[in-house]
């Protein structure tokens, strides 16, 4: 059989397999993180992140961001410490090809989370996260902003508490430190149940 007719043949099957190659690549380093974010990505214990969903470019700069240091996690940091760009990249995207299980919001919550969602607080210079996060809380994977839908409202509130006192610091130019800085504890409290039901 002709060389050029074998290549015509074979190269297309090797293609049509690398992303299922790519697939059970990231499957596999994703197993030592079962024991915490589940094995979809979707975690049981409301204070560690459901990773379903999220983009994968984000993942990755966490991950990049706990292996630095600039990032601080008594669990996350050690884990990320021999993790290689390609695992990042795996890992990242695996995740990111998950479904994720979204929750519901408090109802006594859900009008003051909204409103600071959708509207922000004029009075005290607190934008609306959708401007950033989009209307069903998506996310920007081109601006780095993350996906924030189906989070655990604990998870989110911890790390906008975070912003707020300084103790995490992996926002571009601030931007999160001084949004979170100028919200109530009670409006970060509202946001992010808010945000684990929306859809």
């Amino acid at each position: 059989m002709h060389r050029s007719f074998l290549a015509w043949i074979i190269l297309p099957a090797l293609a049509v397999n690398l992303p299922a190659a790519k697939a059970q690549g990231g499957r596999e380093k994703a197993a030592v993180c079962a024991a915490c974010h589940g094995a979809d990505g979707n975690s049981a214990n409301a204070e560690w992140p459901k990773l379903a969903a999220q983009h994968a470019s984000y993942i990755r700069s966490q991950l990049a961001a706990f292996k630095s240091g600039s990032r601080q996690n008594a669990l996350m940091s050690p884990m990320a410490t021999g993790l290689s760009d390609e695992d990042m990249n795996l890992l990242g995207e695996f995740f990111a090809s998950q479904k994720i299980q979204l929750g519901t919001a408090k109802k006594e919550l859900l009008g003051a989370g909204q409103k600071i969602y959708r509207g922000g607080n004029a009075a005290t210079g607190v934008p609306a996260c959708m401007a950033c996060h989009g209307p069903r809380g998506s996310g920007n994977p081109a601006a780095a902003y993350p996906a924030l839908h189906g989070q655990h409202a604990v998870y989110t509130a911890n790390q906008l508490k975070a912003y707020k006192n300084g103790d995490r610091t992996t926002d571009a130019n601030s931007v999160m430190r001084t949004i979170a800085g100028r919200m109530s504890s009670a409006e970060i409290e509202a946001v992010a149940s808010y945000l684990e039901g929306l859809h």
